[in-house]
């Protein structure tokens, strides 16, 4: 059973210390690692933490020998009552730089709060000194933790911000516009060839509902089976596999709708805009995200789509 604070002798709150300061700095050693690749300069700083961390241990541990001896009994955290429970997500990559600063930020003021009420809890002069000292080390810690943004420079802040974009772009955009263009073009000749085929708005929706259902299955899995993201930074597989699952089966929706409306000729010049739209929407994104030109992005997006969709009635036609 945990132990209560105020039930711990001058030894235990040593040894917990000890371990405080080893988890914490093994946390920052975490937290550098994580971010080191994306985030360079904040590792760098995480580093620097978990380095003065250290020399507390160290501190502590000298301490501990001068006053008990060489034996330190093993009490951990969770050993004790009062403190949160922390959730490994530094073992998470890849790490989400606002979390990682709000976590720091809330490891110094509980480590803090321990030194403050230890002190009233001691006697012993010498490790009263020590853990005022060390009190005050993680007060300042603190603060920092608090501010790790505002010590960031403009210029690393841009790098920092071109990393999170680039892996936005990787994570997110990606496979997000692969699905958007599979489900927006694949799903044009299906839908068309229906819908001339049968003249019925119907037939024409149900097909397209089909398709594009369909083509967002097929693409969620062929996207989270193609790599885990280890070697390729592409993060996790299911998330990647949800986004193209679900921008597939959103782009053939998106012209299969029109086809709701009992008018054919109605349903049939509202799939053409809502087609039109949606070819300018990838081109756009192309644009913006890939750096491809806008208008070389437009002809090569548009030419894709003219092909299916001309294709389509040809079949549906015929």
């Amino acid at each position: 059973m945990a132990r209560k604070f105020k039930d711990l002798t001058e030894r235990e709150i040593l040894a917990v210390a000890i371990g405080l300061e080893e988890e914490d700095g093994r946390v920052y050693a975490d937290f550098a690692d994580g971010l080191r690749e994306t985030y360079p300069a904040t590792a760098k700083l995480f580093e620097d933490m978990q380095q003065e961390e250290s020399e507390h241990r160290a501190s502590l541990i000298e301490t501990y020998r001068a006053r008990f001896g060489e034996h330190i009994p093993l009490l951990r955290r969770e050993d004790v009552k009062g403190f949160v429970q922390r959730r490994p997500f530094w073992l998470t990559r890849p790490l989400k730089i606002a979390e990682v600063r709000k976590q720091a930020e809330m490891m110094e003021v509980e480590t803090t709060r321990f030194y403050e009420r230890a002190i009233q809890q001691v006697t012993d002069a010498g490790i009263r000194k020590l853990l005022g000292d060390l009190a005050e080390s993680e007060r300042k810690h603190a603060v920092a933790a608090e501010a790790l943004q505002e010590n960031i420079t403009p210029d690393i802040k841009k790098t920092e911000e071109e990393a999170q974009r680039r892996l936005f772009v990787l994570q997110i955009v990606q496979p997000g516009l692969a699905g958007l263009m599979d489900g927006s073009v694949s799903t044009l000749a299906p839908v068309f060839a229906a819908a001339f085929a049968t003249k019925s708005s119907h037939d024409a929706f149900v097909v397209g509902l089909a398709a594009s259902i369909g083509a967002g299955i097929s693409m969620a899995f062929a996207e989270a089976l193609s790599d885990d993201g280890s070697l390729t930074g592409r993060g996790r597989p299911l998330l990647r596999g949800a986004v193209t699952g679900l921008m597939t089966a959103a782009g053939g929706i998106g012209h299969t709708l029109p086809f709701l409306l009992q008018d054919f000729h109605a349903a049939f010049v509202a799939a053409v805009i809502i087609v039109a739209i949606e070819l300018a929407a990838i081109a756009w994104i192309r644009n913006r995200y890939m750096d491809t030109p806008l208008l070389s992005a437009a002809f090569q997006v548009v030419v894709g789509g003219v092909l299916v969709f001309i294709t389509g009635i040809w079949i549906g036609s015929s």
